[in-house]
């Protein structure tokens, strides 16, 4: 397994003096913002109705270059900002997968808006202020591929309207035909034309498994840009989960069950806290690895502070908000927290204990907020925000929250204490999930930043900005998914009630560490998997010299996160080392690996765009399938469908690719016009 390291091939733009170009802007605020509320709306509903969500960075830069388009003095880091902005908010509504719980376990009967807000507002400002000395540590000192922020990028280079090459018009087809194939395959399926995934159920042994893959071009999209190394070390862990771990704990619950019933059992309530127990492992060995670089980070901050105090010239593309600013802020929010916690607690079964419950919250807020900055920032770079597992993160923080307010509380002396214990756990726990989701988003957004030339300071007000658009909205969508169906699992739901199956399963967790009644076992047995796998992955690298890797935390990931989402992911890295070794070949190689990127960014932008367009059809309409226009019966016929499209499509986008790269490289003029010319005589 090669590292990482070859990988990404993006050219970054001249970092001269551009203080006289339009960047963080009123006009782009104002668009990032309505964005911003679309998004982050349909993100809340979408998510609470069928599980899902989506990735607002990409669909909100296409749709900032439409509107921008149409004044003569944007720029591409204006067009930055707003999908900024977008993403910032977008990705903050992540907290439904633990604020729901406070419904679920009878402790409150909706959303109370002040409260609610802020708790997403505070949290997620703390999750800007703890990316900021990151960026340094994790974006521009380090070889993390991050796939979503180099095709946020290659995005806005391409479609910026004041670059007029024959390269950036070659580029943008690829990303056009890439995304229509890829929109394509998300319609086929929901419309259940064609299958969206491929899978099989079997006995090995006496136990049983499943094995299985999602048809999402997107998955192939990022395989190629995070690489081979990332993708096997994914496929390790789900060879370990669904051919070592499921047949294993599936042993002698077969008996008159269907086998598909008893893997999804097995795997969503025993192998999953394994991969959380790897993950947890992997995390702080992660944070040991990168403290030096966050520490250098820092230092690095505060010299460029002292420099600017000093009148010193300091490059644009390296002046963030000052790291004493930084530190004041996050000091500084320690007060609205403890401010809300007092509000929570006061009148409760545990305000006795209140003073020692707001220190030991306020302390383990500061001290895991770096953590889970850190390892979410450190995962977006391995593979993207949209398939980082963020629910395992907030498994992690619940049970983290819970042992650290357990150690000072105790279980509780009565079932109306514990509850209130609980319930302070998932409130606390919130704030630092804030955290977890927008530092995972901000990175890939600095990256692209990093990539467009923009000024990090002014990216970083707009992620404030966006934080705090995003928190104004996600209150009365919750309540209004809370009045019209209310929550699976919470006093009185009724039969339509919502799954919201990421906030049952915390709440589940939050119960039982604080009740004493959570097994251990499982978790314990991930922990001891990940610290084998770190030995692997030391040894492998000194043997190797540094050429290969076994990343743990992808490794972790891997055991954590669905089949369907893990397989495609190698086979995009196979695909895109391929293409890079006949890449390697061409007259201009560089060129023609940029083609493959800018093609592989097209099969996220399609799925991402339609994503956005199904969950506004799926609000308008109230319906969990508004698609759908085939049943059952056809599954089969769909599988092929599926099938077909999908293998059909990644071949032809390929062969193509390399196909118009080879006829431009053939040209025998050398201007654009002639190479433009080249191109559509073929």
């Amino acid at each position: 397994m090669r590292q990482h390291t070859e990988r990404i091939h993006v050219s970054t733009p001249a970092t001269s003096s551009r203080s006289s170009l339009k960047e963080l802007t009123f006009r782009g605020i104002v668009i990032g913002g309505i964005i911003t509320l679309v998004f982050t709306a349909a993100n809340v509903y979408l998510g609470l109705k069928v599980g899902l969500t989506f990735a607002t960075s990409i669909p909100a830069a296409v749709i900032s270059m439409a509107i921008l388009r149409f004044f003569s003095d944007h720029t591409i880091q204006e067009n930055n900002i707003v999908q900024t902005i977008a993403s910032a908010a977008g990705t903050l509504s992540a907290v439904i997968f633990i604020l729901p719980g406070l419904v679920i376990v009878g402790w409150w009967s909706g959303f109370p808006y002040w409260t609610t807000m802020a708790v997403c507002a505070v949290g997620g400002i703390l999750g800007v202020m703890y990316s900021i000395p990151l960026r340094r540590a994790l974006v521009t000192g380090s070889d993390l591929p991050y796939p979503e922020g180099v095709a946020g990028a290659e995005i806005l280079k391409v479609g910026d309207s004041h670059e007029k090459s024959a390269d950036n018009s070659l580029g943008l087809r690829a990303i056009i035909w890439g995304a229509i194939c890829s929109a394509a395959m998300s319609l086929l399926s929901y419309m259940k034309v064609a299958a969206s995934s491929l899978s099989a159920t079997f006995r090995v042994g006496a136990g049983a498994t499943s094995i299985g893959t999602s048809l999402s071009l997107a998955l192939i999209g990022v395989g190629h840009l995070v690489g081979l190394t990332v993708g096997i070390a994914m496929l390790i862990g789900m060879f370990v989960s669904f051919f070592i771990l499921i047949p294993y704990f599936s042993v002698g619950q077969l008996d008159g069950s269907p086998l598909s019933d008893v893997v999804d059992t097995v795997f969503s309530s025993q192998v999953r806290y394994i991969g959380a127990g790897v993950m947890a492992v992997a995390a702080i060995w992660t944070l040991v690895k990168i403290i030096s670089p966050i520490i250098k980070g820092i230092r690095d901050a505060m010299r460029s502070s002292r420099t600017r105090h000093a009148g010193g010239e300091l490059d644009q593309t390296e002046r963030d908000i000052p790291i004493t600013i930084v530190a004041l802020v996050i000091v500084l929010s320690m007060i609205p927290v403890g401010g809300l916690l007092w509000i929570f607690t006061h009148g409760t079964e545990i305000a006795h204990n209140t003073a020692m419950l707001i220190a030991v919250s306020v302390i383990f807020t500061l001290l895991a907020g770096l953590l889970v900055a850190a390892v979410c920032g450190y995962m977006a770079g391995l593979i993207g925000s949209s398939n980082s597992p963020v629910s395992g993160v907030g498994i992690l923080v619940v049970v983290l929250t819970a042992l650290a307010i357990v150690a000072v509380h105790g279980h509780g002396s009565s079932s109306a204490e514990t509850t209130a214990l609980i319930a302070y756990t998932l409130f606390t726990a919130a704030i630092v999930f804030c955290i977890a989701t927008i530092s995972n988003d901000n990175l890939q957004d600095l990256k692209t930043g990093q990539l467009v030339g923009a000024t990090p300071w002014k990216q970083q007000v707009a992620l404030v900005i966006g934080v705090v658009f995003g928190a104004l909205i996600i209150p009365p969508v919750l309540n209004l998914m809370q009045n019209a169906f209310g929550f699976q699992g919470a006093p009185g739901a009724g039969q339509d009630a919502l799954a919201a199956p990421q906030a049952s399963l915390i709440s589940s967790l939050a119960q039982g560490v604080v009740g004493g009644t959570q097994d251990w076992s499982l978790l314990g047995l991930g922990a001891i998997i990940g610290v084998g796998i770190i030995i692997v992955d030391e040894l492998l690298k000194l043997s190797s010299k540094g050429r290969f890797a076994l990343p743990p935390l992808a490794v972790g990931m891997g055991m954590y996160l669905p089949a369907s989402l893990t397989i495609m992911i190698p086979v995009g890295g196979v695909i895109g080392f391929f293409y890079d070794r006949w890449s390697a070949k061409r007259k201009d190689p560089e060129r023609a690996r940029r083609m493959g990127t800018l093609l592989a960014t097209g099969l996220i932008v399609g799925e991402s765009l339609f994503g956005v367009i199904y969950a506004g059809i799926v609000g308008a309409t109230g319906s969990e399938e508004p698609l759908a226009v085939l049943g059952d019966s056809f599954a089969t016929p769909a599988t092929i469908i599926g099938a077909l499209f999908f293998f059909g499509s990644i071949f032809a986008l390929y062969r193509w690719t390399s196909g118009m790269v080879s006829r431009t490289d053939s040209a025998p003029a050398t201007d654009e016009a002639a190479a433009e010319e080249a191109l559509d005589v073929h």
